[in-house]
């Protein structure tokens, strides 16, 4: 039985799960949700399993929410996070480096499906009249990024940065990163982000085509209400190229399950000095943890690139 989507007034979002919750608003059909990882701010398992059963109920309903005793169809999806200054910084490197350390491959594969599973519905906007938007508030870095890039459309704040930073410890993002990309912005631009390891600004973003509405810092939600009424003024066309989009260069979950497994074999190759790396970020995912008396965003590139440098062994 799948888990239902409570659903609750613009005004008064409700708590969900522990990790995740959610509110509808009926006057546009939009159903957010929101992510608040417990400790570090990145994807843990009961997160991708709240996820999980967050897309399911979406499926499994055809797009349809109770509300008020009354089946309202879910035009909207929109993907955020309750976390300030940061959208998500990625994997669970700590589970990364327990299987890369026992080789346990399956595990490995295990979790790339679980993210890949929540990504690919999304990212095809569940086949259904519904459109599918990311809002970055903050730092997405890594499996953020790959999130944030799996929406039909991408909001992000000023302030707002993004990047892959895997490549810094001898890996590269294997959740969908890649395929994401290469259909936005091309082949080329995709291996540049992903073997740079640069970490963008929205506005450096918004100008190679990957974000695809920019807003000041403060107005996310806003933006996202503006893009919606101007889409709803030409939904049926406008819904009509996004499915165009999709049809012409399709994204299978086979596609995406490959690479998982490309990932996680990579992976399993990773050398000492390599996992010393990865416990350097995890450290700055530590550092990064959501904390509620902590009003105040992360620094993460500068984390980043402090917790790296210097390791030449």
């Amino acid at each position: 039985m799948s888990m239902a989507v409570e659903v609750a007034k613009r005004s008064e979002p409700i708590q969900l799960f522990k990790q995740f919750s959610t509110r509808f608003d009926p006057e546009y059909g939009v159903l957010w949700g929101f992510m608040r990882p417990a400790g570090r701010a990145s994807f843990n398992l009961q997160l991708l399993d709240e996820l999980s059963a967050f897309v399911r109920s979406i499926a499994e309903s055809g797009g349809v929410v109770s509300h008020d005793a009354t089946d309202e169809p879910i035009k909207y999806a929109v993907i955020a996070s309750a976390v300030p200054g940061v959208f998500n910084l990625g994997g669970d490197l700590a589970l990364f480096k327990e299987a890369v350390t026992e080789q346990n491959r399956e595990e490995l594969i295990q979790y790339g499906h679980k993210c890949i599973d929540n990504q690919y519905p999304w990212y095809c906007n569940f086949g259904l009249p519904m459109t599918t938007i990311s809002l970055v508030q903050g730092d997405a870095l890594g499996g953020g990024f790959e999130c944030a890039l799996s929406s039909t459309v991408l909001v992000a704040e000023e302030s707002a940065r993004m990047g892959f930073p895997e490549i810094l410890f001898n890996l590269f993002p294997g959740m969908g990163a890649y395929s994401f990309l290469h259909r936005k912005v091309g082949h080329r631009v995709a291996e540049e982000m992903i073997g740079g390891g640069t970490i963008y600004s929205a506005r450096q973003l918004y100008d190679m085509g990957v974000v695809d509405v920019i807003t000041p810092d403060g107005t996310g939600e806003a933006a996202v209400y503006s893009f919606i009424r101007k889409h709803m003024k030409s939904a049926n066309a406008r819904r009509a190229l996004e499915a165009v989009r999709n049809g012409v260069d399709p994204l299978t979950h086979g596609e995406l399950a490959r690479v998982v497994e490309i990932w996680a074999d990579t992976a399993l190759k990773l050398s000492p000095r390599d996992l010393r790396v990865m416990e350097r970020l995890l450290r700055a995912q530590r550092r990064c943890e959501s904390d509620n008396s902590d009003e105040s965003s992360p620094d993460a590139n500068k984390v980043v690139h402090l917790e790296v440098a210097g390791t030449g062994d």
